[in-house]
């Protein structure tokens, strides 16, 4: 393992004022995706969506990297490059999801436990010779309190799980982001989030620490501090900036060099607001704060696509401009009137 090299591409991917675009849905969840829009979910369908996006004219000025799906680090666009040179001849790092998803915890259990440590380490020489740099493990973390959700057992199951996956990751030189999400799902009150967000977190870093994880070579990938979909009381983004802040000096060591959050499910508009509060109320973080979005980077690009070429082009301008959005978040400087310029 090479601490300097991977601490240098840790550093890159979060640097502001650029952020990750997550293309690494999987087919299922691209169907859904192209059902919304009337598209037939196919290999081709998919490369040239995927083509649309990696294309997008300047992506580069504020994307620094681009989370694969397995299928799509192996296709190439339409001048026969792969996608993953593509993106590299562009000054965007390419990255793999490597987890290969979730099953249940334990018969009839809604928990969730993420898989794919057997051959992790032959899957990601693979990738490596494919052109990726940095990977991807997503573990779900449910909270209902009617269930007693989430378990001890769940979050402690899943950080194991998080940090072997860092550690054999990094033993092939490449970078892991970490991603533990506290789903935003349900009726549970912010109060509830921050709790269970937190317990969390001290759960994995314990257990990075244990696998002898070197902090300075991940990116962490967390949920924000939020309310449930399903709570009457949603909190002001003002307090889910405060909350989330705290979280996150609560249980993240200082070696981390940056936090990427997901989106999960918040509005387009509501994931770049608080990004852009959090950067606003804080200048001297330890550690960058930046984005690492999928759907609410896509979403206005495939609502205009409709698999039709001659929507490309207003497809990327969509992408581009959410991305400047967001950009322009990771230093709080962010103006929501600017939406309605669009």
């Amino acid at each position: 393992m090479s601490t300097d090299k991977l601490n240098l591409i840790a550093k890159k991917l979060c640097e502001k004022p650029k952020g990750i675009l997550a293309a690494d849905e999987s087919t299922n969840t691209i169907k859904k995706r192209f059902d919304s829009i009337n598209v037939e979910s196919n290999f081709e369908m998919r490369r040239a969506y995927r083509e649309l996006l990696f294309k997008t004219p300047n992506l580069k000025n504020f994307i620094s990297g681009v989370i694969l799906f397995d299928e799509t680090i192996r296709q190439e666009d339409s001048d026969k490059t792969s996608f993953a040179k593509y993106l590299l001849d562009n000054d965007i790092i390419p990255g793999i999801k490597v987890d290969t998803g979730a099953i249940h915890l334990e018969k009839n259990s809604q928990e969730k436990l993420t898989e794919g440590l057997d051959g992790l380490g032959k899957r990601l020489e693979e990738y490596k010779s494919l052109g990726a740099s940095f990977t991807k493990w997503r573990a779900i973390i449910t909270i209902d309190n009617e269930s007693n959700m989430p378990s001890d057992y769940c979050i402690e199951s899943n950080s194991f799980n998080l940090a072997r996956y860092a550690k054999i990751v990094q033993d092939c030189d490449m970078v892991p982001i970490v991603e533990p999400e506290v789903i935003m799902d349900g009726e549970h009150s912010i109060e509830d989030c921050y709790e269970v967000t937190c317990k969390t977190l001290k759960n994995v870093f314990k257990q990075l620490e244990l696998h002898k994880v070197f902090l300075g070579g991940i990116l962490l990938k967390p949920n924000m501090v939020i309310s449930g979909t399903l709570n009457k009381n949603q909190a002001s983004v003002e307090t889910v900036a405060e909350l989330t802040l705290n979280c996150l000096h609560k249980c993240v060591p200082h070696d981390v060099p940056g936090i990427v959050f997901l989106s999960g499910g918040q509005s387009n508009e509501l994931a770049t607001e608080h990004l852009n509060e959090m950067n606003k109320k804080s200048k001297d973080l330890p550690w960058n704060l930046s984005f690492s979005y999928g759907r609410a980077l896509q979403q206005p690009s495939l609502s205009k696509w409709f698999g039709k070429d001659e929507n490309i082009q207003i497809a990327q301008e969509a992408l581009f401009q959410r991305s400047q959005f967001n950009s322009e978040a990771t230093s709080g400087k962010y103006n929501s009137e600017n939406e309605n310029k669009i």
